[in-house]
This record gives structure tokens, sequence and C-alpha cells, in this order.
């Protein structure tokens, strides 16, 4: 083939790696990458973990936050305990007074000592236990303040020993530790995730040179994307927060070696029918890059769904992966490609793709097992669905209804342990009260009714030190619940007294604080999933119906990807209950796990289907199927072992809703790649025939079913000296319309 009959039709794929080109693409990467790389590692700085940035904007919770930042600074109270069971001595009881007014000469990392209430004990006479409540101020350098803060008060007070008990707990206390947890949180993921990239490359290709190129490839784009999400978050008031910073490195490590597996799979099938690298590049390109180009929209599409998120938390997450992975698939379509033609065919050492050489897929392990799914595809399929639908009924051990911050980690740090320690002698929700606003004139009338309502200490009832007595007409006020802050109880209690309040004529009360944020989070995250997740697959749907052009294989695909996700949830819930021993799942479990798997995991399907389609044109559907599964299960394969393995690297986090998302993900990825991709969708597309192509003149014509029998090796491009699946379209079949062509 000459050079011009190479770029014709293929200009995209010369623009990237022509014999000039490929130079310019790089020099711009580097350009790019000098530009940004500064800016990406300042992300960090950008995120935003405050109170405001995880609760949904409209909730009763946030609307109070915002009131009492008119009343006081927005704060936080670390609560400090001592116990001892036998009672406290009279010199420990000295010693805590002493920590006490310590505390309250604390200036440093925000810490509002002179607002410092305590020491409070159990009891008045022979107390065993003692409580300080000393507020945090958490502005916008909150988070980062918080765990130095805890840290401060910690050097105060000391460890305890001898049988005295002391601990920091509280909402400070636990925000210190989640902090703790989250940092370093980039950097650990960044290794974990390479790490998994590095041996799955090495055990695809066997060749340890040409795992640097992706490597290059993803850590650009990584670098890029932050860079971008930096200037976002500071210029465009793009939302960034532990969570999504921390998921962003693994979506674009995942997705971003996906694409390029998918793509040098090709590439390595071009080059072994092409003597010229840029031909085969080109060709490559042409051939596999519209599946590529199609998987990332979905993934993209499927993230920007969560813009209509109530959760801010879940709506910032929309934007940041899906520059993460629009930034990823740009860089595995230019960069990628333009370096692998750089370095030549040496790169795949020690096993290279010659010119000429035969094609392993033709007799590999895929090739096999499609031919034996052939003999009988309604039955495979059958048992498939029906085993994937028996794993599903799992799901009623799904207990998506929020975690406890003492279940939250996957360890026991000391304020969960404080918390423990605390309840045993002071009313459970002390330390995170409910926090009460109303008019000024009826506020006497909505703090009785508070009082009144069952799960508050009456006694607690008044106005936080510190705290303005009114303002324009309102007034702020606290209250104890008996119920820890974080339990069903508690937020049984919020809703309680909301409608206490809410009863209260002109007072225009309002009922807020960390129990009542919980409780709308849970409201929000429920209202999300509902509205969500049927999004995504209308999004899903119209993006495999238009690369398909049919119908009947986007609905059925669809049905095989929900009933992967049914199955993974209901195995992940198996193990989480009887295996790892978690107390429940967050909130918004199903819907992350749903969007990850269905974005991405749809990914294999597009490859699969689309490679399916373009060797039906030719050769009919049934053949088409079994060259389609024997050219790209390897790859596949691969592919689906590094996203899961990716996804497994959030379990290397101390933190649950982590640890369950990444094992729920990883699972489902490893069923979509090994079960729905390999066996359920090849039998039904042989048990469907043609008539899967439906509305498309495939589903009549079969593509090359009327023509000649194919040659040995057709659809696979085994003949050297043409291009096999990257020649020219198909010739017309004789009396009719061209064949269709991708």
């Amino acid at each position: 083939m000459t050079d011009a009959q190479g770029k014709q039709g293929r200009g995209v794929g010369w623009l990237v790696c022509g014999r000039r080109s490929k130079w310019i693409v790089v020099g711009l990467w580097l350009v790019l990458l000098f530009l940004t790389a500064p800016f990406a590692s300042k992300l960090t700085d950008a995120q935003d973990n405050d109170a405001a940035s995880w609760l949904p904007g409209s909730a009763e919770s946030t609307q109070v936050l915002e009131i009492s930042e008119d009343f006081r600074p927005e704060q936080i109270p670390a609560v400090v305990v001592y116990a001892r069971e036998s009672g406290l001595t009279a010199e420990e009881r000295a010693e805590i007074a002493e920590d006490a007014r310590q505390i309250k000469e604390l200036r440093a990392h925000g810490i509002l000592g002179a607002e410092t209430r305590g020491p409070v004990f159990d009891r008045q006479s022979d107390p065993r236990a003692a409580q300080i409540l000393v507020p945090i101020r958490m502005d916008e350098k909150g988070w980062e303040e918080i765990s130095p803060a805890v840290d401060s008060i910690r050097d105060v007070v000391g460890k305890g020993g001898d049988g005295l008990a002391v601990h920091v707990t509280g909402p400070g206390g636990t925000s210190a530790d989640f902090s703790e947890a989250f940092e370093g949180i980039d950097s650990t993921l960044l290794f974990s995730a390479m790490a998994v990239v590095i041996v799955m490359l090495l055990l695809t290709y066997r060749s340890p040179t040409l795992l640097l190129v992706p490597l290059l490839g993803v850590v650009a784009a990584l670098f890029t994307a932050q860079a971008v999400i930096y200037f976002l978050a500071e210029h465009a008031g793009l939302t960034v927060n532990g969570q999504s910073a921390g998921i962003l490195t693994v979506l674009v490590f995942g997705a971003g070696t996906d694409y390029a597996l998918l793509l040098v799979a090709r590439y390595r099938e071009e080059l072994r029918r092409h003597e010229d690298r840029h031909e085969a590049m080109a060709l490559a390109l042409h051939r596999a890059g519209p599946a590529v180009l199609a998987s990332g929209a979905t993934v993209v599409l499927s993230m920007l769904v969560l813009l209509a998120a109530e959760m801010n938390s879940t709506r910032g997450l929309g934007p940041v992966a899906a520059i993460g992975v629009a930034v990823a698939l740009a860089a595995m379509m230019t960069l990628f490609p333009a370096l692998l033609v750089i370095f030549g065919r040496w790169i795949f050492w020690p096993v290279i793709p010659h010119f000429g050489s035969p094609d392993p897929t033709e007799r590999g392990v895929w090739a096999r097992m499609g031919n034996r799914i052939t003999h009988r595809p309604r039955l495979i399929w059958g048992v498939t669905a029906a085993a994937l639908a028996l794993l599903s009924l799992g799901l009623i051990q799904l207990r998506a209804e929020g975690i406890s911050n003492a279940d939250a980690f996957t360890g026991k740090p000391d304020s969960i342990v404080g918390q423990e320690v605390s309840a045993r002698y002071f009313p459970a929700g002390s330390g995170d009260p409910l926090v009460i606003v109303s008019n000024r004139a009826q506020a006497e009338e909505v703090g009785q009714a508070v009082a009144a309502t069952r799960g508050v200490v009456p006694e607690s009832l008044g106005l936080p030190p510190g705290t303005k007595p009114e303002f324009e007409g309102k007034v702020l006020f606290e209250a104890t619940m008996t119920a820890p802050a974080d339990s069903e109880a508690a937020k049984q209690t919020v809703e309680r007294v909301r409608d206490a309040v809410h009863e209260v004529p002109d007072a225009d009360a309002q009922v807020g604080g960390g129990t009542a944020s919980l409780l709308d989070m849970d409201k929000a995250t429920t209202h999300d999933n509902i509205l969500i997740i049927p999004l995504v697959l209308i999004v899903v749907l119209l993006i495999l119906g238009a690369v398909l052009r049919a119908l009947v294989a986007p609905l059925l695909l669809i049905g095989t990807v929900v009933l992967s996700f049914a199955a993974a949830l209901g195995i992940s819930a198996l193990a989480f209950r009887h295996i790892f021993d978690y107390a429940g799942e967050s909130t918004d479990f199903p819907l992350f796990v749903f969007v990850f798997l269905v974005a991405l995991g749809i990914d294999y399907n597009i490859f699969l289907t689309t490679r399916i389609r373009e060797e039906a044109a030719r050769q009919g559907t049934r053949k088409g199927v079994v060259t389609g599964l024997a050219t790209t299960g390897a790859v596949i394969t691969s592919a689906g072992l590094v996203l899961a393995g990716t996804f497994a690297a959030l379990g290397t986090l101390p933190m649950v809703a982590f640890a369950e998302i990444g094992f729920a993900v990883a699972l489902g990825v490893l069923l979509d790649t090994f079960i729905v991709r390999s066996v359920l969708v090849p039998s039904l597309f042989l048990d469907v025939g043609p008539k899967v192509w439906w509305p498309h003149r495939l589903a009549h014509e079969d593509g090359g079913a009327a023509g000649p029998p194919p040659t040995a090796g057709a659809g696979t491009g085994a003949t050297p000296t043409g291009s096999g699946s990257g020649s020219p379209e198909p010739a017309p079949k004789p009396g009719g319309p061209p064949a269709p062509s991708e």
C-alpha cells in the first residue's frame, strides 16, 4: 500500500502519527506539561472539605449552617474525655482543671480557647469521668488546620495511663482522624495504581520496554487533568474534595491504561500487515479509534449526569471525573500513539510483531471459546444469566443506610475509642448538639418545644458561649441528644424536633447540626439514586445506539450490564457482611458503584461489539462474533484486570466507604470481563443472529453472509500483503448495495 493510499480516509490518524506530525504532537504535550505541572501539585490546596462542600445545597441543615455564621464563626467542637471506672482522684481532677486552663490559652490552628467549656463531670460526688469541650474554627483553612489543632490539644492533655483513659473525640476529634486518613491520599493511590498498571502490563505484553509508554501517557494525563481542575476550582467555583480527588487518580490510571491497551492491540495487528509503522498506526486509529472515543464519551457523559445530583459532593465529582477521563482519552489518542510510532517496533521487545508474522489470536483461547459457544448459544446465555440473577439475591444483605463514625474506619482511631468511653458516662450526643435557629419573638416557645421532644436532654438547652445573643431578629441555641449523634435514633430525634419547631407559628425555626446534616445527606442521596441511575442508563443506551447504529444490540448490552451490576452488588453485600464484617454501606454506595460499573464496564462491550459489527459486515454475524471475540479477548481481559486492580487500590485507604466502592467496582469489572463480555454477550448475539443489528440493514443482509465464503483467516487479516480488517471497505455484494462499513 502506498503512502498516499494509506492516508486516504485516515486523516486524523496521520495528523497524530505522520512522519513529521508525531514530533509536533509530542512537542505540544511537553509544552503543555511544562505549563501545567506546577499547578497539578496545588490541587490539594484547592480542595474544599468543609461541611457545605458535602451537604445538599437546599437542605435545612445547610441553611442553618449558613445562618449560624452570622452568630459565630463556623466551628466544630473537639471533646476531651477523661475516665477512670473506679473514680477520678483529687489529684486527677486538679490536673484536668489545669488542662482546661491551658487549653483556654491556646490560640494556634483555629482553637477558640477562650470559648472552651469545662471541665464537666459525670456526677457531682465521686466523679468517674470529665469532659472539656474545645471549639475549633472552621474557616477556609479549617480542614487543613483540624489535625494540627487536635494534636495541640493532645499535647496538653497527654495520653493518660495507670488506669486513667484520656481521649480527644467529638466532631473535632473524628474530623481530625478523617483528615489524617485523607492525608497523602493522592500519593498513596498514585503509587498503588501505578504498581497495578506496571504488573498487568508486564503480564500482558511480557515487555519491560512497552510498559513505559502507557505510563508516560497516563502520568501526563493525570498531571494535566489535575492542573485543569485546580484552575476551575480556583477561578470557576468547581468543588473538589478529598473524595473526588482520590477517585480522579483511580479513573485516569484505570481508564487511560484501558484505552492504551485497546489501541495498542489493534496497532499490533496492523504492524503484522503493514511494513510502515506510520501506516499501521493510522489504520489502528481509524479502526479502533471510534470505539475508544465512544467508550470515553460514555464515561464522560455518565459522569456529567452527576451534575443533576442534590449532594454537593456527588455533583462536584461529576465534572472532576469527566475532566480526568476526557484528558486521559486525549492523551491516549494523541501522545500515546505518537510515542509508539517514534519508538518503533523495538518497543515491543522481546515479542516484536514483525511484518508478515502470523496473528496468534486465530488459534488462541478466545477463538476456541467462541467456537464452543456457537454450538449451544441459547443454553449458554440462559445458564449464565440465571447464575448472575442468583448471585444478585445477595442484595437482600445490602445495608446502604449510612455508616456511623464508629464504623467508618477500617481500624479504630482514638476519636472512636473516646466516643465509646464518653457514651458510658455522658449523654451519648454530647459534643455534637442540635443547632436551632428561630425568630427572636418565638424563641421561648421554640425552646419549650425542643426541650419537650423525646430524645433531647432538656437541661442542655442553651446559648453556646461566644455566640451573639441575636442577629437581625433571630436567635441561635443548642440542645444535646440522648443518642449518639451519628446513630439512627439521633436522626429520628432530629425528625421529631423539626416537626415540633415547624409547628410553632411564625417562628421560621430550623434545625441543623451534625446529625441533621447526616439525615439530609441520606435523603438527598436517596433522591440522587432514583434520578441519576435511569439518566445514566439513557445516556449509555443512546451512545450504544449511535455507535452500533442499531436498537436491539444496545438493549441487550444494557440488560447484561444491569445484570452484572446486580450480581456484583449481591456478592459484595455478602462479602461485607460475612467476610469483612462491615456494619453497612454509605447511602451513596449503590450510586457510585452503578455509575462506575455501567460507564466503565460498557467500554468492553463497545470494543467487542464494534469489532463484531465490523467483521459481520464482511463475513456475517455468526463468524463475526467468533472473530470479534478472538481478536479482542486477550486485550479486553488485560484491560479489565488493570481497571479492577486500580479500583482495588482504594482498599489501601483506611476508610470503609472507599474500601467498599473499590471492592464492588473491581468485582463488577471482573464479572464484566470474564462472564458478561466473554460468555453472555457472544452467546446472546449468536442466538439472536443478524436481527441483533435491527433496524440497520445488516439485520436483513448480514454482511458477507450472502457473498463468497471467507478464506482461511478471513476477518483477522492473516494475509500480510493485504490490509485485513484495515483494508479498504468491503466490495459491494453482487446485485446489491455496498456492504455496511464502520
